[in-house]
């Protein structure tokens, strides 16, 4: 069977060049939750989908929307996904009563959660299975 390669990527953790050094093999897909989004969508090489809060004061979702307006017709996918009235780290049920952090309000949303949830799992099904690594992924 093939090998399918995808990364998860959370906040700074998204350091392509990073990665890269571990998986010479070019990913097939990409899921950020609340990423920088401070690298050119041109430079993205798999499809990918975002997931953010519209009330991230960390990461705003206002930057990952002008990636994606920025990004070239014949280049990676990018999915945007901006939950209304979230806030930075979601997903983490710790904070399910929130805690400002650095100077940044962090807290937990079950809806917003488990739809990135779904949304990720769908993600990739979608992507991994609509072609073998060899062959190049269509849009």
């Amino acid at each position: 069977m093939p090998t399918q390669r995808f990364a998860i990527c959370r906040s700074s953790t998204s350091d392509r060049d990073l990665a890269a050094q571990f998986f010479p093999e070019r990913f097939r897909a990409a899921i950020a939750y609340y990423p920088y989004c401070d690298i050119p969508a041109a430079t993205m090489t798999a499809s990918t989908l975002i997931l953010i809060g519209e009330a991230d004061e960390q990461c705003p979702a206002e930057r990952c929307r002008e990636m994606v307006a920025h990004a070239r017709p014949e280049g990676a996918t990018v999915a945007l996904i901006v939950y209304p009235g979230v806030y930075h780290n979601f997903d983490v049920t710790l904070l399910t009563h929130g805690v400002r952090y650095r100077g940044f309000w962090l807290e937990y949303n079950e809806p917003a959660a488990k739809d990135a949830e779904e949304k990720t799992r769908a993600f990739l099904a979608a992507r991994l299975t609509e072609t073998s690594p060899d062959q190049p992924i269509t849009k």
